[in-house]
């Protein structure tokens, strides 16, 4: 998994509550159980004119020029609710996505960008409206930079918002380690929990 410990990109305003993870990426998008090919279907409700069509729609705000290479979300509250679908925090990160910066999360999407190395931040909708009209104003230069280490947003030379992060998150997130990874780091131990258990119950480990 990707490290992150700080990131500076272009960010987009979805300013809106209650995005679920079926608007991040719809049911009909889901056509493979990897985690590539599926940034072609993120908001495709919203990216496209038509359902199943790949006809830009000129109104979306990822479609437009000035929010090219966007790696940043700003989004409303509860933004991943709905159904656990891991495929919506694939589609994300393939897409280019580094953080969501929102009110609230989804509990369950929450844990999975952790786990997939896209940061959640937790802001005030007034911290985060006041960061999208700035954004808005020159998307391509008016850059946000989080430092996960100093649990901050800049979005100017002097503005800068705290947030607050679970240690042991920010720990997988600034190592780049996964749930499998963390596992692998007790090795040792459950080697040694093995050893001694196959002398004190050998006969369950049947060679």
């Amino acid at each position: 998994m990707n490290k992150f410990v700080s990131h500076t990109g272009i960010t987009t305003p979805l300013l809106h509550p209650n995005i679920d993870t079926d608007t991040i990426i719809p049911s009909r998008e889901m056509t493979c159980v990897s985690k590539k090919g599926l940034k072609d279907g993120l908001f495709s409700a919203w990216r496209y004119t038509l359902p199943g069509s790949r006809e830009a729609n000129p109104d979306f705000i990822l479609n437009r020029p000035a929010y090219e290479n966007t790696s940043i979300i700003l989004s409303g509250d509860n933004f991943g609710c709905g159904s656990s679908r891991e495929h919506a925090v694939w589609a994300l990160k393939e897409y280019g996505i580094r953080a969501i910066i929102a009110p609230s999360f989804g509990s369950i999407f929450h844990k999975n960008c952790i786990r997939n190395g896209i940061l959640p931040v937790v802001l005030s909708n007034n911290a985060i409206k006041q960061m999208a009209d700035w954004v808005g104003q020159d998307p391509q230069r008016h850059l946000l930079c989080i430092d996960l280490a100093k649990q901050t947003v800049r979005w100017t030379t002097e503005k800068v918002f705290e947030f607050e992060q679970d240690k042991a998150q920010k720990d997988m997130l600034i190592k780049g380690l996964d749930a499998i990874s963390l596992t692998r780091m007790l090795d040792h131990k459950i080697n040694a929990f093995e050893q001694n258990d196959r002398l004190e119950r050998p006969w369950i480990y049947l060679d």
